[in-house]
Formats: C-alpha cells, structure tokens, sequence
C-alpha cells in the first residue's frame, strides 16, 4: 500500500517524502518526465483536462505500489482522484492554515509556482478553502503541520 501525501502547496509534501523514504515518488517530478515539458507547459498547450487524465493515470498506477507519495496539491482537484484516494488507507494530509502556507511559498524562491505567480493572494485562499475540504475528505491521517518542524512531523508519522 502507498503512503500519499497530500496538501496544499508549501504544506511540507516533498520534504516529508523524502525524510520518510530517499526512493520517494515525486508526483509531479514523473509527471514532467512522462510529459516531456513542464506541468505549466503542457496546461498552455494541452489544458486541464489533458493533464488531469494523465495525472489520474499515474496515480491509478503509483497507488499499485508500496511507495512513498508526493503529490502535486492539486490532485484532489478530480473527482475521480479522490475516488482513487478514497481506495488507499494510507493517506496523510499535512495540513496547515492560509497565512503560513502563503508566508513558506512567498519566501522559497528556489520554488516559484505557477498557481502563486498567476494568482492573487484572495485568489489563492479561495483555491485553498476549496481544496481544504477535499484533501480532508480523502485523508486517512491529517496533521496540523503549522507549527511542527519536518523532525516533528516524522515523529508523527512513524
């Protein structure tokens, strides 16, 4: 069984994957190999929908395994994503409130993702209180993430 980790963006996904297991699976890091492009790219050139059915496929797919997941904070997004999530016991949501997850993405530069550069900061709160419902009603763990460093997090979930 795959452990998924799901969250907003800045909400911690990758690098509790990789603490947790060195030969994680980051979603969107496969999905850009397989799409030969950036997810960004292939949204202008493709659309949505294009990359949802592909992203639905690879997770069909990824949750066939025993890996450690990342994913990308908008796979709740499908209906049937969640459906598929739903199917998995193992699912963590690594929570945390609009002000902080705004505060970690303005300040990683490194990071510069294409929701928050495209999107107001009212725009992406209104994104997040949506998918907030979603990422709850398919998590089988959530933990407040806010105010617990990536050591503390671990110690949570193993």
């Amino acid at each position: 069984m795959a452990k998924v980790l799901l969250g907003f963006m800045g909400s911690g996904k990758t690098t509790i994957a990789r603490k947790l297991d060195p030969d994680f699976v980051d979603m969107d890091a496969l999905l850009e190999e397989r799409l030969g492009m950036p997810i960004a790219r292939f949204f202008e050139v493709e659309g949505e929908a294009a990359f949802r059915q592909l992203e639905e496929e690879v997770l069909a797919e990824l949750l066939k395994t025993d890996k450690v997941i990342s994913t990308g904070g908008g796979i709740v997004i499908s209906p049937r994503n969640r459906v598929l999530l739903k199917e998995n016991s193992d699912n963590v949501y690594l929570k945390a409130d609009f002000v902080t997850l705004y505060q970690r993405i303005s300040a990683d530069k490194g990071n510069q993702r294409p929701l928050f550069l495209k999107n107001s900061k009212e725009d992406l709160a209104a994104i997040f209180k949506e998918r907030q419902a979603w990422y709850e009603e398919v998590a089988s763990k959530v933990i407040d993430v806010s105010k617990l460093s990536p050591e503390e997090i671990i110690e949570e979930l193993t």
